[in-house]
């Protein structure tokens, strides 16, 4: 027998599926020299990651860190295959490496992207209050470094979305679109009612405010 659970709150799903038309979009203006827009994207994903830093304190039950941090011992345990069951509900021991990983670096990458200068037609707009070795640094880290990272983790990412899908028979596509996993037991839910969208488009516009603010105060 399966049990439908709500996983994946609506703002955890909104989240990923903007984050990752953003990264998609953020490649992409690079690539063609659109500038304008890589910096609105890059001002969007700093606004979505801002959000997921607060959302990972007090969002649903399976989107809090609290629900995917486990210790070294616990992911040796789910790499031999003794890990508890609850591991598979929401992130596994791996997949939350995986999160961590892309959260990390993608704020490293929008950090670092404030303080770039390509010295030809576009600087970040911290980059004026910055060292020029320190411009010079973020600039290098964010053009040579942390953007071929970010491809490899998100190619990481697709490969361990396949390998589930086509090895374990499991699709974890499907439960971010409806936020509902198909499980062998019952396991607890997360909260997604009225008053926790609400306090999430909340945070998100306080994530936005403080983008917003960050660049006012920047400016020339």
């Amino acid at each position: 027998m399966a049990y439908s659970v709500r996983i994946w709150d609506l703002p955890t799903r909104l989240f990923h599926w903007l984050l990752e038309l953003c990264v998609i979009g953020l490649l992409a203006t690079a690539q063609l020299g659109y500038m304008e827009w890589h910096f609105r994207l890059g001002y969007a994903v700093l606004t979505l990651l801002i959000f997921r830093l607060l959302w990972g304190l007090v969002g649903g039950r399976w989107s809090r860190f609290a629900g995917f941090l486990y210790s070294p011992l616990s992911l040796w345990r789910y790499l031999r295959g003794a890990g508890d069951p609850l591991h598979a509900v929401g992130h596994t021991p791996t997949g939350a490496l995986s999160v961590f990983a892309l959260l990390l670096f993608l704020l490293a990458q929008a950090g670092t992207g404030l303080f770039s200068d390509d010295e030809i037609a576009s600087s970040g707009p911290l980059a004026r209050l910055a060292s020029g070795k320190l411009v010079s640094l973020a600039t290098w880290y964010h053009s040579e470094v942390g953007k071929k990272v970010l491809i490899v983790l998100i190619i990481m990412h697709i490969a361990a979305i396949l390998y589930y899908l086509w090895g374990k028979r499991q699709n974890l596509v499907r439960p971010m679109v409806t936020g509902d996993k198909e499980l062998p037991q019952l396991a607890p839910a997360s909260r997604d009612d009225a008053r926790s969208r609400l306090l999430a488009a909340v945070l998100l516009l306080l994530s936005a405010s403080a983008v917003t603010l960050l660049l006012w105060l920047a400016a020339p």
